[in-house]
């Protein structure tokens, strides 16, 4: 049975094209042909080449057929000397997801902003967990796995994206939450994250911050493995964040995606900088190598929302050394502190510019990772414009939306001070009766007679 989810009425009679080169993949995964000539222009081609009438062997465009697919996995060539490295991986994310032209206000002379938009790589599955996830869950499945444990905050973007992905592929996920002592033992409620967690049968248990910090994550995850092993169970553990040296191949993956899409000459030629928000450190760890292997030989700027900078540089150090490169993060990344007040708390100042930015280009940040390496970057650029003047930059928006409820006391002032919200003149629409009159077909209808419309 194909569930389909209809396409917009302007789509549905285009077509579009593969070159020789991708011919044969694009066959593989797109079954349905044919031969009827596209007559909307906003059709999206596929070939690299000129589109015309004689271009051969027109397919429809079906997306990504290969969804939860179990795939083959190569390395890129510039990475072929790292071992051990994986062979296999999930299609999870909508990759690749798109790079575009980012005018943020006030940046210094002749600096160019561009954002990678891993925010866009799912709906329920979205941001940069995905990527991790792909190589992480073809592990657990591989070793015969049944169910899945990881832990986080309890509005964890990771814990969120792990459970759905282990509920598509058919693994239970279990969820450690880390919450206020206040709270922990109640109800935890259905804000941002926990409304998918718990709509999709996510199993969770609560810990403090205080037992958090107490016992650690890695023996909270080992209790309950252990408690689940003896029910029967075959659980598969991931850390924080999916943050180890085989999550980590999820970004370096990314920076072959990145160069292919710079070769492709649709966006930016040349990265002079990568920037993102770090929280757990395989995010950096992966861009970090991709981009000292390969050609691209991006200055990469992780902006630290916990812990600090010397922490990072230790715990990037073992990802690098457990993916089998040898030498220090330092000489890869350059690890900032972007945390603030604290993680997960935030600043005024911190959503002020997420508004800013949201009102000037649309796109709007999550409060706890993005959001604050956003205001960290744009405060460095101010205090040191020189450094930046004329450097293309890559921002890696790695998602996090959901968080953005949790924080709704905070913005709301915010919104409201914009004045944008009104009521409707609708007199000016509805021939409203006028006192004294009453009318049982008029919207009014119900309202006691001789008091008049009602509605204005």
């Amino acid at each position: 049975i194909v569930f389909v989810f209809a396409q917009p009425e302007y789509l549905q009679d285009c077509i579009v094209y593969a070159t020789a080169a991708n011919k044969a993949q694009t066959a593989r995964n797109n079954p349905l042909h044919t031969n009827k000539p596209c007559s909307k222009t906003s059709a999206r081609v596929l070939a690299t080449g000129a589109r015309s009438d004689k271009s051969p062997e027109p397919i429809v465009d079906i997306g990504s057929s290969n969804m939860l697919s179990l795939e083959k996995y190569a390395a890129p060539n510039w990475a072929k000397q790292l071992s051990p490295s994986p062979t296999e991986k999930y299609s999870l994310g909508q990759l690749p997801t798109p790079i575009h032209r980012w005018d943020i206000p006030g940046l210094p002379d002749g600096c160019e902003m561009w954002i990678k938009r891993d925010d866009l790589s799912g709906m329920q599955l979205s941001g940069n967990k995905v990527r991790k996830l792909e190589f992480l869950l073809a592990e657990a499945k591989a070793q015969g796995c049944d169910c899945v444990i990881t832990i986080g905050g309890v509005q964890s973007n990771h814990c969120r994206a792990t459970a759905v992905a282990a509920k598509y592929l058919g693994l239970e996920p279990y969820l450690i939450l880390r919450t206020e002592k206040k709270e922990v033992d109640l109800d935890p409620g259905l804000v941002g994250n926990l409304l998918v967690e718990r709509l999709i049968g996510a199993k969770i248990e609560l810990v403090t911050r205080q037992e958090y910090v107490a016992a650690g994550s890695v023996a909270l995850g080992e209790n309950l493995k252990a408690r689940l092993e003896a029910l029967g169970r075959r659980p598969y553990v991931i850390p924080v964040g999916g943050s180890n040296a085989l999550g980590s191949w999820g970004y370096l993956q990314a920076v072959a995606e990145i160069e292919a899409q710079l070769a492709s000459g649709h966006a930016l030629e040349k990265v002079d900088d990568i920037v993102l928000a770090c929280g757990s450190g395989g995010t950096a760890a992966g861009l970090a190598l991709g981009s000292h292997l390969s050609g691209m030989k991006a200055v990469v700027h992780a902006y630290g929302v916990c812990d600090s900078p010397a922490y990072f540089y230790d715990y990037i150090d073992g990802l690098l050394k457990d993916m089998g490169y040898e030498g220090p993060a330092e000489e890869l990344v350059r690890c900032k502190q972007a945390k603030g007040a604290a993680y997960a708390v935030s600043r005024a100042e911190e959503l002020a510019t997420t508004q800013r930015v949201a009102l000037a280009t649309g796109v709007v940040m999550d409060p706890v990772y993005s959001g604050k390496a956003l205001h960290s970057l744009l405060q460095d650029m101010k205090a040191n414009p020189k450094a930046w003047e004329g450097r293309k930059v890559l921002f890696v928006h790695t998602g996090g939306l959901l968080g953005m409820y949790d924080k709704v006391d905070q913005l709301q002032p915010l919104v409201e001070g914009l004045g944008n919200v009104s009521r409707f003149p609708v007199g000016g629409v509805l021939d409203c009766p006028k006192e004294g009159d009453y009318d049982e077909q008029h919207p009014c209808s119900g309202i006691v007679k001789d008091k008049g419309c009602q509605i204005m």
